[in-house]
């Protein structure tokens, strides 16, 4: 039982190294490799103003906040 539990994970282990290498070795059907076109993929050329104004302000706020401090640490007691 233990002999073929170690071959059964041998075999998981050879499929599991040798599988990327053969896929990336093997030829497409035209006899050329495969490649990705990735050219205009992410629509990310053309983006809008409003999310920079928005995280411009968003960190003109955060600065504010820390910047201005009305005082605050002054004590209360009387």
């Amino acid at each position: 039982m233990i002999f073929w539990k170690k071959v059964a994970i041998s075999v998981a282990a050879t499929s599991m190294i040798v599988s990327p290498m053969a896929a990336s070795a093997a030829l497409a059907v035209d006899g050329t490799r495969a490649t990705t076109v990735t050219d205009g993929q992410n629509e990310l050329e053309g983006s809008s103003w409003l999310p920079i104004l928005l995280g411009l302000a968003i960190v003109a706020g955060g600065i504010w906040l820390v910047v201005d401090d009305n005082n605050d640490d002054e004590p209360v007691s009387p």
